[in-house]
């Protein structure tokens, strides 16, 4: 079964009265969702990114964690607007952020219902195949993961966060996201699909697609427009073999367009409204990422999270704005 996956498309599931999704030799019914929506979701990955807020910032690699206040306050701010149209976002907190002196702003995003999720403690690369691939931090102060396996190293950067949030924040992880996306998700990666499991998870983002994008400054043409729209398409949620629910992370994401197209914020609007509107036209899910410590920077003024709002809200009954928990609700087995 190792790398089999079972693809589960919610436009599929969505019009039959009778939706199964296999493991093994046992077939579980999937719970219905509303066939007349589309579930628009806005995630924003509370860690420090590479290049922002200057260019020539690369120390963050090493403390992911230590969110500065510009991002603090603009993940405040754009939760705030969301709360505006009615509903939330899904947030992921790097569990390095939980020893700053002042946790309040996260606390406070949990009370108004926000959920916050899983995003390790170091901001780990699961796929790694060696210590020295795990993390920028553990490259340079090797002594930190001294005698222990890649496995276990993971799996406490996962415990770590979930006890980080309960102890320092009164918070209780909703979801895991891996750090980073993967083009094919956990598929060929069973043994960690069963690691979250164990952890308590039953949904994970982890899938990226692959995607087209433009040589640096370059404004996107139809093409790489076309192209996004056809990989989200592709990536929609899914119940992998062992039961865990795979929610993709939808192209493109602030650090596909603003670091690595160098794009300008009225193309990565364009885009962004062209994947919402394929995504209410096709009832199907989109999963909005990005990064306060990068959007922050590039949006101030929240256009990109306010125009997602706008279009979710002229859409009336054909859509909805929904956090990543209800998404998983309407593919995880009854």
């Amino acid at each position: 079964m190792r790398g089999n996956v079972l693809p589960i498309s919610r436009r599929h599931w969505m019009q039959t009265t009778a939706a199964t999704v296999c493991s093994g030799l046992a077939c579980h019914p999937l719970k219905a969702a509303d066939p007349g929506k589309a579930q628009i979701a806005i995630t924003l990955d509370l860690e420090m990114s590479r290049n922002f807020p200057k260019w020539n910032d690369t120390h963050w690699d090493y403390e992911k964690g230590n969110l500065d206040d510009a991002s603090k306050q603009y993940a405040l701010a754009a939760g705030q607007k969301v709360e505006e149209y009615g509903s939330h976002i899904h947030y992921f907190c790097v569990g390095q952020t939980l020893e700053q002196p002042d946790v309040s702003w996260l606390t406070s995003l949990a009370r108004a219902g926000h959920p916050i999720g899983n995003h390790t403690y170091d901001h780990v690369y699961l796929l790694a195949e060696t210590t020295q691939q795990l993390q920028y931090r553990f490259r340079r102060s090797p002594w930190l993961i001294a005698g222990r396996s890649i496995r276990e190293v993971i799996r406490e950067n996962i415990r770590m966060t979930t006890l980080a949030l309960q102890q320092r924040a009164a918070v209780d992880d909703e979801g895991f996201r891996t750090p980073g996306g993967f083009r094919q998700g956990l598929k060929e990666r069973r043994d960690l699909q069963e690691m979250l499991i164990e952890l308590g998870f039953s949904w994970v983002s982890s899938l990226y697609p692959k995607h087209a994008n433009t040589p640096p400054g370059q404004k996107p043409d139809k093409a790489v427009l076309q192209d996004l729209v056809d990989s989200h398409a592709q990536a929609q949620p899914f119940v992998y073999p062992s039961g865990l629910v795979e929610i993709p992370m939808s192209p493109i994401s602030d650090i596909g367009a603003f670091r690595n197209g160098r794009w300008k914020l009225e193309w990565f609007l364009e885009a962004v409204e062209r994947l919402v509107r394929w995504s209410i036209e096709h009832r199907a899910v989109y999963d909005f990422l990005a990064h306060p410590s990068c959007l922050g920077v590039v949006d101030p003024e929240l256009k990109t999270i306010e125009m997602i709002c706008e279009l979710v809200k002229e859409a009336g009954d054909a859509a909805e704005l929904v956090d990543l928990n209800q998404i998983a609700n309407s593919v995880t087995p009854s």
